[in-house]
């Protein structure tokens, strides 16, 4: 099976559209999105489309929780868009049988899948919509030994917009320090498959991975971000900063 795994969107068509392109190059089978379709981007609506209608599975993130629940936790600026959000979705003209789609498609993503010996989640194992697990987590031992106590053989997530590899032994490594290709070994791994939409590595390209057999491979992908900002700063309900962090990857 090739599988491309792709997470964090977060309504950012421009790059969702390159980096579906991009897969599309690769002759992967399928498509797995890990959550966080909307929230924070300009478009929603176009890119549930694109989600519903070119991923094998969508699961449940934080974001897509919130445009159909109170959001909690989030800050100002991500409550703000939050809000707008859920106000595109349901003021969206259109086919109406789409309209209720992709509200449809929101209440019905699952929080984790499974794919022996492999699990698909937003955030964690642990708490799969919203626990965030991050580099520096790898000196938090007793964090690291309860999410991979869940672990069977490796986990792939999203959530924290950073990619890399949390190996069982208390190490992240950086795509770039495996030449953007990571092999499978005995030792249990977690993988972030990075952001499409909000990277927050310092790289502003959208990023996801490609899982075969026991490599996994991560590709970033050039988009016209600066279409993207633009939208952000002609909508009122974005705050500006949402804008200035996808040309800066931050």
């Amino acid at each position: 099976m090739k599988r491309a795994i792709i997470s964090d969107i977060h309504g950012n068509l421009e790059a969702l559209q390159a980096v579906l392109a991009h897969i599309g190059d690769q002759r992967v089978e399928e498509i797995f999105c890990l959550g966080d379709v909307v929230g924070y981007g300009p478009n929603p609506c176009e890119c549930l489309d694109l989600v519903i209608d070119r991923c094998r599975l969508g699961l449940l993130g934080n974001h897509d929780q919130g445009a159909m629940f109170d959001p909690e936790g989030f800050n100002s600026g991500a409550e703000r868009a939050i809000f707008w959000t859920r106000e595109q979705l349901e003021g969206a003209s259109g086919d109406r049988g789409r309209i209720d789609e992709r509200w449809d498609y929101l209440g019905t993503m699952p929080r984790i899948h499974r794919d022996d010996p492999y699990l698909y989640v937003h955030g964690s194992p642990r708490n799969p919509v919203n626990e965030y697990v991050f580099p520096e987590d790898i000196y938090n031992q007793k964090k690291m030994e309860k999410l991979f106590g869940l672990i069977s053989r490796g986990c792939f997530q999203g959530h924290t917009h950073v990619p890399g590899v949390f190996l069982e032994s208390l190490e992240f490594i950086t795509p770039e320090q495996v030449e953007y290709k990571y092999q499978i070994g005995q030792e249990r791994f977690m993988v972030n498959v990075g952001s499409v939409g909000q990277p927050r590595d310092g790289d502003p390209r959208s990023c996801y991975v490609v899982q075969e057999d026991d490599k996994i491979t991560f590709h970033r992908v050039e988009y016209d971000w600066g279409v993207t900002a633009d939208k952000i700063y002609r909508t009122p309900d974005l705050d500006n900063f949402l804008g200035d962090r996808i040309k800066e990857g931050r």
